[in-house]
């Protein structure tokens, strides 16, 4: 998945020390970012060969122990150097690259939307020892937005059932998904979003593996469960256009190495779903 760099190091220790030089510039515009290609790789540019001045960048995190930084795009790029948008960013490789590109578009969305406090509306200030935006008149302090989120595969035998979004750019197959709420366990959610989106009860919820999804603010946790009753599918109109059973031999291989659905969808094609 997106966050697995081995044998490469992500360090996310907060940090108030300036740019380098030889720092990464992570250059990000509304939606889109700077990267060196060299044939069908991407790297994460450095100050020194973007000729960017370091004075403002703030820090963001480390990658293999170089400083990431968050900086504005050049006007002009130099040769070698290209902007790659939002979505783009899921094929980029290698996946460091891809992965701390995402994460840094994440946290500047967040250092964007706490500009001003919303207990008084005054500036707000980024902290001196932890990451966090502080209010300086109220001592209102925000911390970095993550949003609690499911992934659920509901089976039956040797059946998975695959649903595909309404009104959503992305149009393959996809599985049940949806946010925590208030007052809700992760495994309340398990039942609540199956019923909303395709009005089945299931059972036996056996925890996967979780994922930290930047690219909509949301840490992903995975559960694999078992159809309780009847398979009839009774779809939510407004959040899925289709859902379908599929038998195991039935699933189209999945090339995707990015996203926790496509694992856990290859896990059960592979009949490794109960595998721990």
């Amino acid at each position: 998945m997106i966050q697995d760099i081995a044998p490469h190091r992500f360090d996310r220790t907060y940090s108030l020390t300036p740019a380098a030089p030889s720092d990464f510039a992570l250059c990000l515009g509304e939606d889109d970012m700077v990267l060196r290609q060299d044939g069908d790789q991407y790297y994460l540019p450095r100050f020194s060969e973007l000729k960017l001045d370091c004075a403002d960048a703030r820090h963001l995190f480390a990658l293999d122990g170089t400083g990431c930084y968050l900086t504005e795009p050049p006007t002009e790029l130099p040769e070698g150097f290209v902007r790659v948008s939002g979505r783009e960013l899921r094929q980029v490789r290698p996946m460091e690259t891809a992965f701390a590109a995402a994460t840094a578009a994440q946290l500047k969305r967040w250092y964007r939307d706490r500009s001003f406090c919303g207990r008084c509306g005054h500036p707000m200030e980024p902290g001196t020892t932890e990451r966090a935006m502080v209010c300086p008149r109220c001592g209102l302090t925000e911390y970095p937005k993550l949003c609690p989120a499911v992934i659920v595969a509901v089976t039956d035998g040797d059946r998975l059932l695959l649903t595909r979004y309404a009104g959503r750019p992305y149009r393959g197959d996809a599985l049940i998904a949806g946010f925590v709420e208030i007052g809700e366990t992760v495994e309340d959610t398990v039942h609540r979003e199956v019923m909303e989106e395709v009005g089945l009860r299931v059972k036996n919820l056996r925890y996967y593996k979780s994922q930290p999804w930047a690219f909509t603010d949301t840490l992903l946790m995975g559960y694999y469960c078992e159809l309780d009753g009847d398979g009839t599918i009774t779809l939510d109109r407004s959040e899925l256009r289709e859902g379908f059973w599929q038998r195991r031999d039935e699933i189209t291989p999945r090339d995707s190495d990015v996203s926790l659905t496509a694992e856990m969808v290859e896990r059960f094609r592979l009949g490794k779903e109960k595998e721990r």
